[in-house]
């Protein structure tokens, strides 16, 4: 594991990163998927105050025991319903809210609670996201159940960077058309082209603190 020096580092390089591609502030989110908790600590040791977790049980693992202050959860990963009521306590913002069985959930489990609507703009069915034609709908259901929507994510197109701009480019723009704060889209492959096209988010994890361990078993 990198140490918080060496993550502070990484992390100004991601910085300069952003303010080449024109982005003002732009908030990072550190992915610790994949790594211990040891990774959250270090993350926060080095100024990282949002981290991304992607798998439940690996989550609710990690934050027993965790020294020092606790950074802002941020769930991306696929969800399923029956996962939310055992993560109400550990997740901040929701950010891959993709159907309405699962904003009616969220809203039953956890009332005004912060969340994004995930988008699938690259039309890959491997990729959790409603159709792009379904944001806006969705949003307006979850502003109905009192959910306090932030923004849109997305993840971008599997290939190289410049493959994922135009569903870059269409997550700004229906970001912008249902009246929310946040672009959360760009990782640490491509979100020089995320930010260029109007990112406010991105999440990084390759970037900070290298590559990822191979995961034992499905703990999904």
């Amino acid at each position: 594991m990198p140490t918080p020096d060496v993550l502070r580092a990484r992390l100004a390089a991601v910085d300069e990163r952003i303010e080449r591609a024109g982005g003002v502030g732009v908030v990072v989110v550190a992915v610790t998927k994949g790594f211990g908790r040891d990774a959250i600590e270090a993350a926060v040791a080095a100024g990282c105050e949002r981290v991304g977790e992607n798998y439940a049980q690996e989550l609710l693992t990690k934050l027993p025991g965790l020294v020092g202050p606790r950074p802002e959860i941020h769930f991306i990963g696929r969800l399923q319903s029956r996962k939310v009521r055992t993560l109400v306590e550990a997740v901040d913002v929701w950010q891959s809210i993709d159907r309405a069985s699962l904003v009616d959930e969220l809203a039953v489990r956890r009332p005004e609670a912060r969340m994004m609507v995930q988008v699938n703009v690259s039309d890959e069915p491997q990729k959790g996201g409603c159709a792009p034609g379904d944001a806006a709908g969705l949003v307006a259901l979850a502003r109905d159940r009192g959910l306090l929507v932030q923004g849109l994510m997305t993840v971008g197109r599997t290939g190289p960077p410049e493959a994922a701009r135009s569903g870059f480019r269409l997550l700004r723009t229906l970001a912008d058309e249902v009246g929310v704060r946040h672009c959360s889209m760009g990782m640490s492959e491509d979100l020089d082209v995320a930010v260029s096209e109007g990112a406010t988010m991105v999440r990084v994890g390759t970037s900070l603190f290298g590559e990822r361990p191979p995961r034992e078993g499905s703990r999904k």
